[in-house]
C-alpha cells in the first residue's frame, strides 16, 4: 500500500476517526468494520494467505512497505507541523516516561487489572485444565438454555467461553494501562474539542469486562463444582468495574 493510497483511505468520510484506537481487536465479532479505516488497510494483507504467514517472505515485505509508508507520513506531518524530528532530548524524555510508567503501574485499577489475569491464569492452569478430566460431557452438551451475551447469538459452547475469557484476560489491563496514563501530563488539554484519549480507552476495558463477567457466568453452568473460585473471580471484575466507572465517570 501506498502513501497516497493511505491519504485516499483517509478521505473517506464513512470512517469513523480514531475508532481503532478504542476497539478490542477481534475483528470477527465487530459490526464496525465497514467503518475502520485499520480494517480497511490490514484486509488488503489478510486477503493473502502467504502475506499473513509469519514464515513466509511475502509477510514480511508487507511489513516493511507499511513502515516505509508510515515513516515517510510521519515524516511529511512532522514538516507541516513545524517538528523537528532531530531535535528530542531523549533522556530527559525516558525520565519522564519512566515515571509516568510507574505511576501509571502502581495505580489500583491497573494493579487490580493485573490481579485479574493472573487469577485467570491460575484458574485455567489449576482449575480448569483438571476438570475437563472428569467433566460430564454429556451435561455440557444438554445444557440448557444460557444467558446470552451481547456478542453471542446464541448459547455458548464452552470452547467459546474460553475463547472470550482468553481474548480479554490480557486486554483489560492494556486498556486500562492507557486509560490511566493519558490522564497524566497536560496531552489531552491540547485536544478540547475531542473526546478524552482516556476515557475511550476506560470505555472499551468496561466492555471487555462486562464481556468477561458473561462468560465467566457460563463457565460456572459449565463448571458448578467450582463454582467458590469462579464467583471470586466475577466479584473482582465487578469491583474493578466499580472502581473504574468511579475514576472515569465519562466513559459510562
Amino acid at each position: 500500500m501506498k502513501k497516497e493510497d493511505i491519504k485516499k483511505l483517509a478521505e473517506n468520510e464513512n470512517f469513523i476517526p480514531g475508532i481503532y484506537n478504542y476497539c478490542d481487536r477481534w475483528c470477527e465479532r465487530c459490526p464496525f468494520t465497514a467503518r475502520c479505516m485499520n480494517f480497511a488497510m490490514t484486509r488488503e494483507y489478510s486477503d493473502d494467505p502467504e502475506a499473513s504467514d509469519l514464515n513466509n517472505e511475502k509477510f514480511w515485505q508487507s511489513l516493511s512497505d507499511i513502515f516505509k509508508v508510515t515513516r515517510e507520513l510521519v515524516e511529511e506531518t512532522a514538516r507541516e507541523m513545524g517538528v523537528d524530528l532531530d531535535n528530542i532530548d531523549f533522556e530527559e524524555s525516558a525520565r519522564e516516561e519512566d515515571i509516568k510508567d510507574k505511576i501509571t503501574e502502581n495505580h489500583e485499577c491497573c494493579q487490580a487489572a493485573k490481579t485479574y489475569y493472573e487469577m485467570v491464569t491460575e484458574f485455567f492452569e489449576s482449575e480448569y485444565i483438571p476438570a475437563l478430566q472428569v467433566v460430564d460431557k454429556e451435561h455440557i452438551a444438554n445444557t440448557a438454555e444460557l444467558q446470552k451475551s451481547d456478542i453471542l447469538d446464541g448459547p455458548p459452547t464452552l470452547d467459546e467461553v474460553v475463547e472470550i475469557i482468553h481474548g480479554y484476560q490480557h486486554f483489560i489491563y492494556v486498556k486500562l494501562m492507557r486509560a490511566v496514563r493519558g490522564t497524566l501530563g497536560n496531552a489531552e488539554e491540547e485536544w478540547e474539542d475531542f473526546p478524552k484519549d482516556s476515557d475511550g480507552s476506560a470505555k472499551v476495558a468496561l466492555i471487555a469486562i462486562d464481556r468477561s463477567m458473561a462468560a465467566w457466568g457460563h463457565m460456572h453452568q459449565f463448571l458448578p463444582s467450582h463454582q467458590d473460585r469462579i464467583m471470586a473471580i466475577i466479584v473482582h471484575l465487578e469491583r474493578l468495574r466499580n472502581r473504574t466507572e468511579t475514576i472515569f465517570p465519562e466513559a459510562i
